[in-house]
């Protein structure tokens, strides 16, 4: 069964950093683009960051540039968010999502969420 973990959420204080986790079983990353996505209390899903299967091409909302990382390690079946300087507007659920390689741009992927699986959800709040 196809699934997608997230882990590495948590409470931080304003200025602090996490490093989030999207871990895969019964399929592996390297044939698709993944994503990072988040949902605020009464606002809609937001593309936070997307990267190809390769790597090679990213993107990020312009909210989080500067500020957030994302990258792969294809031998851990893994993609990793660092997040820096974290601001209480972060404060949201982190959905790591999947969609196979060449199907969207990782533009397309993030700002319009096209997505074909998701995973569960990481809550991340920033607060003093």
């Amino acid at each position: 069964q196809l699934q997608l973990v997230e882990s590495g959420g948590g409470l931080v204080q304003p200025g602090g950093s996490l490093r989030l986790s999207c871990a895969a079983s019964g399929f592996t990353l390297d044939y698709y683009s993944i994503g990072w996505f988040r949902q605020a209390p009464g606002k809609e899903r937001e593309g936070v960051s997307c990267i190809s299967s390769s790597g090679s091409s990213t993107n990020y909302a312009d909210s989080v540039k500067g500020r957030f990382t994302i990258s792969r390690d294809n031998a851990k079946n893994t993609v990793y968010l660092q997040m820096n300087s974290l601001k209480p507007e972060d404060t949201a659920v982190y959905y790591c999502a999947a969609i196979p390689s060449g199907v969207v741009t990782v533009q397309t992927m993030c700002v319009r969420g096209r997505v074909a699986y998701w995973g569960q959800g990481t809550q991340v709040t920033v607060s003093s």
